[in-house]
């Protein structure tokens, strides 16, 4: 997967998009779209044909109209990619925390992951810069609100929100990674172990190997697949929230 970068544009225009807050043009012809149309085409876009099709002129053509006429509504890709984050992060429920800081974290994980598979293309980008928007700026409340209280500074409020967004994003990421291989190759995991499998058995230095060769035969007999994403995200989230726990108890 390529990677793109959030904040790589004009901050100052970037945030008058996001907050709605840029001038109105007050000369030449009604425009036939808002920068709300520009921004949803191009979501379409990406999740029809992947990121790497997300370009101004392709956004221009979904929409059918010259690419010139989309810089009246964003300068260029960058702010564009940044609006695109903050519009999706909508979709997020932002359930009103009932107290329970490992429940309410499990569902906030799980939310944000199927956002991430509803919206394949959000896993590359990269948000060190995150966009300021409304929706993120929400999201983010969101999740500190969770952690409010329970016993940690807000520096270590801020840490234990990014560790458990990072091991979503990182969990996603191989989940659609392990998805993609199968459509590239046309092989389902099952048929190519199924390809591999009589050629191994012929290779005797794999007795070296006992606990590879048992703990991957009972996963394979398991899953059909060198790993299940689903059970390996809901085991590593587990782990994520229990180092959380065990910093709490210190407290």
């Amino acid at each position: 997967m390529t990677t793109e970068y959030s904040g790589t544009g004009d901050p100052v225009r970037t945030l008058e998009l996001l907050w709605g807050v840029q001038a109105a043009p007050t000369r030449g012809p009604k425009p036939a779209h808002t920068v709300a149309d520009v921004v949803r085409a191009a979501i379409e876009v990406a999740d029809a044909e992947g990121l790497a099709a997300m370009s101004i002129r392709r956004v221009a053509d979904h929409l059918g109209v010259g690419a010139m006429t989309l810089y009246r509504y964003v300068p260029g890709k960058a702010e564009l990619l940044d609006l695109m984050v903050d519009t999706v992060s909508g979709e997020l429920t932002r359930a009103e925390p009932t107290g329970e800081w490992r429940a309410d974290l499990e569902a906030t994980a799980r939310d944000v992951r199927a956002l991430y598979l509803r919206h394949r293309w959000l896993v590359q980008v990269a948000t060190s810069r995150p966009p300021m928007g409304p929706n993120i700026m929400a999201k983010y409340e969101h999740e500190l609100s969770i952690v409010e209280g329970i016993g940690l500074s807000d520096i270590d409020m801020d840490a234990a929100i990014a560790l458990v967004n990072e091991y979503v994003h990182g969990a996603v990421r191989a989940a659609i990674e392990s998805d993609q291989i199968q459509k590239e190759s046309g092989l389902t995991h099952g048929q190519w172990w199924v390809q591999l499998a009589p050629v191994l058995a012929k290779v005797p230095q794999l007795e070296n190997y006992p606990l590879a060769n048992r703990v991957g035969t009972a996963v394979g007999v398991e899953f059909n697949a060198p790993y299940d994403p689903d059970y390996s995200f809901e085991f590593g989230l587990g782990r994520v929230l229990d180092g959380i726990a065990a910093l709490l108890a210190t407290r």
